[in-house]
């Protein structure tokens, strides 16, 4: 056994990652789409993540799943909250990471964290859908583009327009008078983008932020996003870069795998692992997902 595994089962994208038991390091990723078939999402993810590190299911020696569908992979070891995976992620990535702000397409998430990267307190987001990654994506429908043009689109906006609404449904509303009004997609997606980040300024301000605070989660990794957030805030952020910014949780996991498997080797404690899949499912490599 020379790896460990995390895989974070989130509501609309399933992230996997492996790390090597030496170091730590990152061996390989894996991400597809959740849909609703979450245990079939996890091993797909995993199967990416081996096909990437060249790793056998046998060379896997203990899983650790996290994020809202983290009971339904059957061939975890153990479970933790996405709060935990994520703060232990970021803490890997930016050991001085104090404040983690998490956007997913379900919830939004502030967590501060000590400086052993524990979770200290939290808030959460998750009454409307105003303020989390899934309104995003559903503008960008209603305009006529899809999750992988926002970025780019929301890039060439001249001047955000306002969008206000604490409900969703009173956003949408908005969206739609401003479509009417001739505002241009650009516009609107900064404006819904400059919405998300005043939720989510209120709710580290509720967390007591402190610096150094990390990004994470599918929405951040739209540049737009990380610059409003800075300007806001007025402190340095800092987001991983890449696709790790959308994998922090899965990574967090991994890491957390790996410390489990290294004491029981210590202790020589027996290792029941569940079995894994031995086949790899088919899998779109990460630059061709849609």
């Amino acid at each position: 056994m020379i790896a460990a595994a995390g895989i974070d089962v989130g509501s609309t994208y399933t992230k996997a990652v492996l790390v090597d038991l030496a170091e730590g390091n990152l061996l390989g990723r894996g991400l597809v789409r959740t849909g609703f078939r979450l245990a079939e999402a996890a091993e797909q993810a995993l199967a990416a993540a081996r096909q990437e590190a060249g790793l056998t299911a046998e060379q896997v020696g203990y899983v650790v799943s996290t994020g809202y569908g983290r009971f339904l992979v059957p061939f975890r070891d153990a479970q933790v909250t996405d709060l935990t995976a994520h703060a232990r992620g970021a803490s890997r990535l930016f050991p001085d990471a104090r404040t983690v702000l998490d956007i997913g397409g379900q919830t939004m998430k502030a967590t501060r964290l000590d400086a052993q990267g524990k979770v200290l307190s939290f808030r959460l987001n998750d009454k409307c859908a105003s303020g989390t990654g899934a309104f995003l994506e559903k503008t960008a429908r209603y305009l006529g583009y899809g999750p992988e043009e926002i970025g780019p689109l929301a890039a060439t906006s001249k001047e955000p327009v306002p969008i206000s609404g604490v409900c969703a449904v009173f956003a949408e509303s908005e969206v739609i008078n401003h479509v009417s009004s001739g505002a241009s997609a650009a516009d609107i997606l900064h404006g819904a983008m400059a919405s998300l980040v005043d939720r989510s300024v209120q709710l580290l301000k509720r967390v007591r932020m402190e610096p150094e605070v990390v990004l994470v989660g599918g929405i951040l990794r739209f540049e737009t996003m990380v610059r409003l957030l800075n300007e806001k805030l007025g402190v340095a952020v800092q987001a991983p870069a890449g696709d790790m910014v959308q994998l922090n949780g899965a990574l967090g996991a991994a890491v957390l795998a790996r410390k489990r498997l290294l004491r029981l080797q210590e202790t020589g404690a027996e290792i029941r692992h569940p079995p894994l899949p031995a086949a790899p499912a088919a899998v779109l490599p990460l630059e061709n997902l849609p």
